[in-house]
């Protein structure tokens, strides 16, 4: 095996990922390990791009964004409009993360408020029941 190369079993350790999800995104085009019989062998642009898989799902992005994303790394630009697009999509995504943080934000503290009045009812039925005794 060169050294470039390396077993499903050596990028489940490295990324932290089941050999069900390499072989989920080979089945969608986003790695393309060598094939050797049975046996995947994932180069190092196939790791390359995984890295930025896992990143892209992080941040939210759909796998079909990120399949365009990969796909304008070969435009012949010097990556710019793969840049350029990431950079527009992650602007989107970004606003998109504080809207539901503010709306989570928001859910918290009424939450927080129920449980205080939650709280200072039963506390005020604990005191009847006690002077009911």
């Amino acid at each position: 095996m060169q050294n470039d190369q390396m077993t499903i079993r050596e990028m489940c350790d490295l990324f932290d990922v089941t050999p069900r999800t390499l072989r989920f995104y080979e089945a969608k085009e986003l790695i393309a390990p060598v094939r050797e019989g049975q046996k995947r062998l994932y180069t190092k642009r196939d790791r390359a791009r995984l890295k930025l898989i896992l990143r892209g799902k992080k941040f939210g992005f759909s796998l079909e964004e990120i399949r365009q994303l990969l796909e304008m790394y070969y435009m012949q630009d010097q990556q710019q409009t793969q840049m350029t697009k990431t950079y527009e999509l992650a602007q989107v995504r970004l606003q998109e993360l504080k809207r539901q943080r503010e709306e989570l934000d928001q859910t918290i503290e009424e939450l927080e408020e129920q449980l205080h009045w939650g709280a200072d009812l039963i506390k005020g039925m604990h005191i009847s029941a006690k002077a009911a005794e």
